[in-house]
């Protein structure tokens, strides 16, 4: 224990979460000589590398992999003692919450949000950034946005998560729509003409074709749609269909006619993601459990 200080311990954690000596330096404000001089003195002290090269960046070993859990634990636990004396009032407090996240949270989870917040934490305002997958782990890095509300990526394992809710989809079309029970089955589904949607612009196919193929069956896809949005309004002064999450349309489904799709077992994940330095800030501690409860109480 006289061998250590707790700089060692911060510094250990930011390389073990960061896998890389320059990104890990940035995140602690030094030099990355001064940082790769600690991490050699935490390999002398652990008597073990704890991260070695790899393709991309750095990986730990299995003495860093089995020090990451307990480490964390108890850094989170030594900062929530050192800023449980910052006291977090949201009925005053006033900031502005970067969230980066798609077109249908910002409907579905945003929108109520800026609701609910009106009234518990009037001086609070929410910045919408709009999601971007490649760049998500820096902007959350360099305090560009404060969190994300969207599909986690296997590939941002340094990032914190905690899930909201599991989604799926359902077919819409215009009230009174002749065919749209033939979606039941892939045949019928097959033979609507369909919108989809394209985040990234111009895509005609998605992971739902993949399924559609192994099946035997294309379908016929007409328009390529950039948002969600705009997709009630298309479908409903046509006969095109299209696939659509089920909370999107959880307070609209008397505009369209809808039906489940049983043979479709499509599903994706929606979670919170935040990056390490706002973990135990109180008022970001508090925003991301109000958007957790409103989730679970939607």
């Amino acid at each position: 224990m006289k061998r250590i200080d707790l700089n060692l311990l911060v510094s250990l954690e930011a390389l073990l979460v960061e896998r890389n000596v320059t990104r890990a330096a940035a995140r602690l404000y030094m030099s990355q000589p001064a940082l790769s001089a600690q991490l050699n003195r935490l390999r002398d002290l652990f008597k073990d590398p704890l991260l070695v090269p790899a393709h991309r960046g750095m990986v730990p070993t299995a003495k860093a992999l089995e020090l990451i859990g307990p480490l964390r634990a108890s850094l989170d636990q030594l900062r929530g003692t050192l800023q449980s004396h910052d006291s977090f009032s949201p009925a005053t407090a006033e900031r502005t919450i970067s969230i980066a996240c798609t077109d249908y949270v910002e409907a579905v989870v945003v929108a109520p949000l800026i609701v609910a917040l009106r009234e518990k934490a009037p001086h609070i305002r929410l910045a919408v950034h709009r999601f971007a997958p490649t760049r998500l782990a820096q902007q959350l890095a360099d305090g560009d946005v404060d969190l994300a509300i969207a599909t986690p990526d296997a590939g941002q394992a340094h990032l914190r998560t905690r899930h909201l809710f599991e989604e799926s989809y359902i077919l819409i079309g215009r009230s009174g729509h002749p065919r749209i029970e033939e979606g039941a089955t892939a045949a019928g589904f097959a033979r609507l003409e369909q919108v989809i949607v394209s985040p990234s612009g111009g895509g005609f196919s998605t992971p739902v074709d993949a399924t559609l193929k192994a099946l035997g069956y294309s379908r016929a896809v007409v328009a390529s749609a950039a948002s969600f949005l705009v997709v009630p309004s298309i479908v409903g002064s046509s006969d095109l269909v299209a696939l659509v999450p089920r909370r999107l349309m959880r307070n609209r489904l008397g505009e369209v006619t809808w039906i489940d799709i049983p043979w479709l077992s499509e599903r994706f994940q929606v979670e919170l993601i935040w990056h390490e330095r706002t973990h135990g800030h109180q008022g970001q501690q508090w925003i991301r459990k109000q958007i957790h409860d409103l989730v679970v109480a939607y």
